[in-house]
């Protein structure tokens, strides 16, 4: 089983969602998860992991499914610096392969371009527990015929939606 996670987040609190699915090129995920998460960290740059890691373990935490890769937005590794991605693969102990989506281009990262559908911005892809570039063939074959795909917006969409359906005044 394959998990697409993301968090949002509002002035005192975040949301971490997760979209579980089978198959890479799914468009309808099989289960959906929320987790509202307290005592988040500041932003730190350089040090996001320290803020994001925690609501990302917190809704694998709920999670039935064996999931065997996790994907995330964001970057694996950053460079010679660990990502998010590296993090979580550790916190996880380095036994679920974590798969990095990113959309912005970080100079360091050793990522593999991904271009979908119509768009001539790539996704850039990074992982750990699996090759880049076995991974980014993996995303290309996602469902969506967009740059973006399903499952990752999907997640995204989760998290923002119940964020703000549900937000706190703490």
């Amino acid at each position: 089983m394959i998990a697409a996670l993301d968090v949002h987040y509002d002035e005192v609190s975040a949301l971490a969602a997760a979209v579980v699915f089978q198959n890479w090129e799914d468009a309808e995920s099989i289960h959906e998860y929320t987790v509202r998460c307290h005592g988040i960290a500041s932003y730190i740059p350089g040090q996001f992991f320290q803020r994001e890691l925690p609501c990302l373990l917190a809704v694998l935490g709920v999670i039935q499914e064996p999931i065997d890769v996790v994907i995330i937005d964001g970057y694996v590794a950053l460079g010679d610096t660990p990502g998010l991605g590296s993090h979580l693969w550790e916190a996880l102990q380095q036994k679920t392969v974590v798969v990095g989506v990113a959309k912005t281009r970080f100079h360091s990262a050793p990522a593999v371009e991904v271009c979908r559908g119509l768009s001539k911005t790539p996704l850039l892809v990074t992982a750990v527990g699996m090759d880049n570039a076995a991974a980014a063939a993996k995303v290309q074959t996602m469902a969506g015929s967009h740059r973006i795909p399903t499952m990752t917006k999907k997640v995204d969409q989760l998290a923002r939606k119940v964020c703000a359906a549900s937000p706190t005044h703490e």
